[in-house]
């Protein structure tokens, strides 16, 4: 059985600011703690980053700073 990669394009929901404004803060919480656990589980697998770190992404960026 042939199993295809997966890339965080994969699982990555990119909110607009107007879906961000929506959401609750408990929201908010929910979806940077599920996007840390994704960062670290494809990490864990051998997952090669870009250009970037995207845990530092995840805790710092603005939209989860609203």
């Amino acid at each position: 059985m042939v199993h295809d990669a997966v890339t965080y394009d994969d699982v990555h929901v990119d909110f607009t600011e107007e879906e961000w404004a929506l959401l609750n803060p408990s929201q908010k919480c929910l979806y940077r703690d599920v996007m840390l656990d994704t960062y670290r589980n494809l990490t864990a697998t051998g997952y090669i980053w870009d250009d970037h770190n995207m845990e530092e992404h995840c805790q710092t960026s603005k939209r989860h700073r609203r």
